[in-house]
């Protein structure tokens, strides 16, 4: 069911699914995505008791888009700062924990979360983006030509991207989705969200508000951690998706995901769903 979450910051479009009483799940999509990357795992979760509450981000919620030239507007900081907003407004922080599930940019701005607010957060799982540490480590090394699979970073800061992507009916955009195993109607779905030009340019803006995401840092993770790869991602080489594990200090299990890319909830929903109920199940949902 679409609602809305209302912060300080504006309000957040949201998906929402399970009993008002069950523990939360706080879902985080990525770039190019939306609220929809979670459309499996909702309806599982919201089965087994869990409320499961997945947003449109900062910029990607027209309620919540504050001007993209701004590059302050879309600093990590106010990312990870609006995570605690919208737990905040639905009953759930420091005192009343929450389960928290990112894949890709929202991954990361999960990773922070769970850095800076451990006590909020009573487990993690994280789709794709490796801990902040070891996708540096494995960006300076170049380690599996980590650069290379990290080039559109780069290009995601020339001002004339969001017009090439979205030219032709977003072909381009479209067709990096499709070429990385996004079914035609997840893509239109993400395209419902983020193929405007106002939201394409906000979410961009995440990528030239961190200036490379490489240089993002989180100190060793202190909560349970779930953290699920692709063998196949194109974005993400095993250097660093291996190297995550010393960067958790609590219970932590990876699963890569055999023949799985970069986007695991549309390539291999199934996997996605049964690994996080197994973690959400021991510890605590």
């Amino acid at each position: 069911m679409l609602r809305t979450v209302t912060t300080d910051a504006g309000t957040f479009n949201a998906e929402v699914a399970g009993p008002d009483d069950g523990p939360l799940v706080l879902f985080l999509h990525g770039y190019p995505q939306s609220r929809h990357t979670w459309r499996t795992q909702q309806p599982a979760l919201a089965a087994a008791g869990s409320l499961t509450v997945a947003i449109d981000q900062r910029g990607y919620s027209p309620g919540v888009r504050p001007d993209p030239r701004k590059l302050s507007n879309y600093h990590v900081d106010a990312l990870v700062g609006d995570v605690i907003a919208v737990a905040g407004a639905l009953g759930y922080g420091e005192t009343r924990p929450l389960h928290l599930v990112g894949h890709d940019w929202g991954g990361a701005v999960a990773w922070l979360v769970a850095d800076r607010h451990p006590g909020a957060v009573r487990s993690l799982t994280v789709l794709s983006r490796p801990h902040p540490r070891a996708f540096r480590a494995a960006m300076h090394a170049d380690a599996d030509g980590q650069r290379h699979r990290s080039r559109h970073h780069r290009a995601f800061h020339d001002p004339a991207t969001a017009g090439l992507l979205l030219e032709n009916d977003a072909a381009r955009l479209r067709r990096g989705l499709l070429d990385n195993g996004v079914p035609a109607d997840a893509t239109d779905a993400y395209l419902s969200v983020l193929g405007s030009p106002e939201a394409l340019e906000a979410a961009l803006a995440w990528y030239r508000a961190a200036g490379t995401i490489s240089e993002l840092d989180a100190a060793d993770i202190e909560v349970p951690t779930l953290y699920l790869w692709g063998e196949n991602d194109q974005s993400v080489g095993r250097a660093a998706a291996e190297g995550t594990q010393a960067h958790v200090s609590a219970a932590y299990r990876f699963v890569e995901v055999a023949g799985g890319g970069h986007f695991l909830t549309d390539d291999h929903p199934e996997v996605v769903t049964r690994e996080l109920l197994a973690h959400l199940t021991a510890h605590g949902a």
